[in-house]
């Protein structure tokens, strides 16, 4: 489904879940952008077609659209808005948290992004170069940490050392994560409040 649903412009890696993680809540999701009122129950048509269906959060009366795909994984479709209007396919990657203040903290050093947006209750980061999708902290009172069906890959600069870029994030308060992947080319961590996250190997 998603291979279809995006165009070359956005990029969306999918690999299969153990089945450790059955089905749990979902404390991270992708928010798809649209580009006219038109787009919008296009693209929500669109993806229905290819399997995604109705999804419901307690979201109530909001302009977006809730769907989740053939495997249950949430998404938003959102209505145009002009902060998503470069952001290609997907507008942000949305995390639940207990602290967005302390979670930009970590992430604005972890990925030298420039931060948008901070209160009590939000943080926005995006690239430095403005271009790509946002990562959106949400303040989520009651929020578990569950094994995540979407996690962020970070891949160190070209040149850069991935041992030392592993041990600079643990500095900043990741931690080592075991999911039995045995022996594979990249890192496991997961950050303060234990959200998980790879770190690849520099191409």
């Amino acid at each position: 489904m998603w291979d279809s649903a995006f165009s070359s412009a956005g990029r969306c890696s999918v690999r299969p879940l153990d089945e450790r993680a059955g089905h749990p809540d979902v404390t991270e999701h992708l928010d798809l952008a649209t580009t006219s009122a038109a787009h919008q129950p296009e693209l929500v048509a669109c993806l229905k077609a290819l399997g995604a269906t109705p999804a419901h959060v307690g979201q109530g009366e909001v302009p977006w659209t809730v769907l989740a795909d053939p495997e249950g994984n949430e998404f938003c479709v959102l209505e145009p808005r002009e902060i998503y209007r470069d952001t290609g396919p997907i507008a942000a990657v949305v995390v639940d948290c207990a602290d967005p203040r302390a979670m930009a903290r970590f992430w604005g050093e972890a990925m030298d992004w420039t931060l948008h947006e901070v209160t009590d209750d939000q943080a926005t980061l995006r690239s430095a170069k403005g271009v790509g999708p946002y990562l959106e902290f949400l303040r989520t009172p009651g929020v578990q940490t569950v094994p995540d069906r979407v996690h962020l890959d970070l891949l160190p600069y070209p040149g850069d050392d991935k041992a030392a870029e592993v041990a600079r994030l643990r500095a900043l308060g990741a931690t080592d994560l075991d999911l039995g992947q045995g022996d594979v080319p990249w890192t496991c961590l997961a950050d303060p409040e234990g959200h998980e996250f790879c770190v690849l190997a520099p191409s």
